[in-house]
């Protein structure tokens, strides 16, 4: 029972804590995941990405889908280079497999995150999910905005990059 209240504060305070940050977020559940991705100032590497990787028309598919989605700052940490390095066509099947890492089949919210301890993505390998300090963690990713609903699936907010290994 104590870890059931736990988690369930960690989400609440995970999506109530980040919200003022992401004020901009509109009437998501009517658009698809790459709608409201570049709809939203903080996906703009994000949606580069999709679209040099040739995801647009799957991610914008029927689905649904589970996308846990870093945002700008998560990508400029990378090192120097590394995304213009990725975004190059020669480089297409690993920005391919790097992105469909953060893409898990299926429409997981929160609520359903939190009782998982891992999750098959769509390039084939598992996240790990556990929560950690009261936040919900994707690999060594920090979801700061669960729960972005769109028509085809939900975004899950991360700080950081996940890489397959």
């Amino acid at each position: 029972m104590r870890k059931f209240i736990a988690i369930a504060l960690a989400v609440v305070l995970t999506g109530s804590l980040t919200a003022p940050a992401f004020a901009e977020e509109k009437a998501t559940a009517e658009k698809t995941i790459v709608e409201t991705a570049a709809s939203l100032d903080q996906f703009s590497t994000l949606v580069a990405a999709v679209k040099a990787a040739g995801l647009v028309d799957t991610l914008s598919g029927k689905g649904p889908f589970t996308v846990f989605a870093p945002t700008n700052e998560a990508f400029a940490a990378l090192p120097d280079g590394t995304v213009e390095t990725l975004l190059k066509p020669e480089n297409k099947e690993k920005l391919v497999s790097i992105l469909t890492y953060h893409v898990v089949p299926g429409s997981v919210m929160a609520k359903d995150v939190v009782e998982l301890d891992s999750a098959k993505t769509v390039q084939g390998s598992s996240v790990d999910i556990e929560v950690k300090d009261g936040a919900v963690m994707i690999d060594k990713a920090k979801v700061i905005k669960p729960d972005v609903k769109c028509s085809n699936g939900v975004i899950h907010v991360i700080n950081k990059v996940i890489l397959p290994e």
